[in-house]
């Protein structure tokens, strides 16, 4: 991600496409995360997919989800220490990278 290497701090970028997270990692991710479980998960495809609402409305449901259909990690995920983000908008990645 650009940001992480314009500031040249050190944090993992999760690249869920290229690699994606096991059941453990998304369990350590979602402890680090600020805000609602659900926010890790995309909206798009859901119906497709068979997903629904009351699938990521807990931390295990969203793990078992994203373990399923990776393509729905809400990205980028950036993680830092102990926090992590969704870089959107990327004003949090540059806040958790800056704090």
């Amino acid at each position: 991600m650009q940001v992480v290497d314009e500031l040249g701090v050190d944090a993992d970028v999760v690249k869920y496409l290229e690699t994606p997270p096991d059941a453990a990692t998304l369990r350590s991710i979602i402890v680090k995360l600020d805000g609602p479980v659900s926010d890790l998960v995309r909206r798009e495809k859901w119906e497709e997919l068979g997903v629904r609402a009351d699938d990521v409305s807990t931390p295990d449901g969203v793990v078992d989800v994203l373990v399923r259909h990776p393509q729905l990690m809400q990205r980028p995920i950036v993680v830092k220490g102990d926090r992590a983000v969704i870089g959107r908008p990327t004003e949090l990645v540059t806040e958790l990278l800056t704090s």
